[in-house]
């Protein structure tokens, strides 16, 4: 596994099937783990991919149907029948405290460790945390109540220095923090020595977005342009666009279209109707459209 890895818990939709569970996903960022969603069946998941839900810090709700939150609870409990102390923190739209706090009260006496929710706007695109690595974004999407996708993008690498020029310029350590912010170095005798003579091209920043549950919205575009891999909902094929359009859902053929005209450079396409046994034609009609896309599923991991 590499330092961003995208794990599918769940990839199905409203109704659970023996094929598919609800959404939930575990991303890992250079060690931290972020959960997105959390439907029935997720502490199962968590133990089938031996994926330690305790390393879980944040978790990302996008929005209050069942098949996105119904396993919060559970989860959370467990947590705490395993001996967690340090803290959860919640991320969702304000109406999720008031609707769990009574059952963490109820079922959740002497939990060991603080619930904390942190709320968010869904109707904007906004910074909603931050740490030394990574930036976490919500994303307006268009659903029958009010929905929210995350856009996780790493903080932009500083350059590599390279070791044979700091001894052969004699630089001492503490200008070498400078040096990989981009600036030149200026030599005891008065020389200038470019930066690009004492650097090279940092490591590109990753980015992963998740845009589920959501009907056919180019307004998502512009956020998620170019990132490294997008998961969209592709809950139906084209034969129930009726459907979708009655839902606010997507069709794979609209993901398809989003991925290209965003210009990724992959897609995973999930959140599939229980109506579908194989999800061939749904790859299928991503595929008319974008290339460059696979299907989600239980156990499947993506290396960003």
């Amino acid at each position: 596994m590499g330092q961003f890895d995208l794990h599918i818990l769940g990839c199905g939709s409203a109704l659970p099937t023996r094929h598919h569970l609800p959404s939930a996903q575990v991303l890992v960022v250079r060690g931290k783990s972020f959960m997105i969603d959390c439907g029935e069946g997720t502490q199962l998941q968590f133990r089938s991919t031996r994926i330690n839900f305790n390393k879980i810090l944040d978790i990302f709700i996008s929005h209050l149907h069942g098949d996105h939150c119904f396993g919060l609870i559970g989860l959370i409990s467990t947590m705490g029948m395993l001996g967690r102390h340090a803290p959860l923190t919640i991320h969702s739209m304000a109406d999720l405290e008031p609707l769990l706090k009574p059952q963490l009260d109820y079922f959740c006496k002497g939990l060991p460790y603080e619930v904390r929710f942190q709320p968010f706007d869904p109707t904007k695109n906004e910074l909603i945390y931050s740490d030394r690595s990574l930036n976490v974004y919500t994303i307006p999407l268009k659903h029958r109540i009010q929905a929210a996708g995350f856009l996780f993008k790493e903080r932009e690498n500083e350059r590599h220095i390279l070791k044979d020029m700091i001894e052969f310029y004699h630089i001492p350590l503490k200008e070498i923090p400078s040096i990989k912010a981009g600036n030149d170095y200026l030599t005891a005798d008065g020389e200038l020595i470019p930066n690009s003579r004492l650097t090279v091209e940092p490591t590109p920043a990753k980015s992963y977005a998740y845009c589920s549950d959501t009907a056919y919205t180019e307004s998502i575009v512009p956020i998620i342009k170019g990132v490294d891999l997008l998961y969209h909902e592709a809950t139906f094929s084209d034969e129930e666009m009726d459907r979708a359009v009655a839902t606010c859902h997507s069709t794979a053929t609209q993901a398809g279209r989003i991925a290209r005209a965003a210009n990724v450079k992959k897609l995973v396409i999930g959140h599939f109707s229980a109506r579908y046994v194989d999800e061939k034609l749904l790859l299928k009609e991503a595929k008319a459209r974008f290339d460059k896309v696979e299907l989600a599923n239980e156990g499947n991991y993506f290396e960003i």
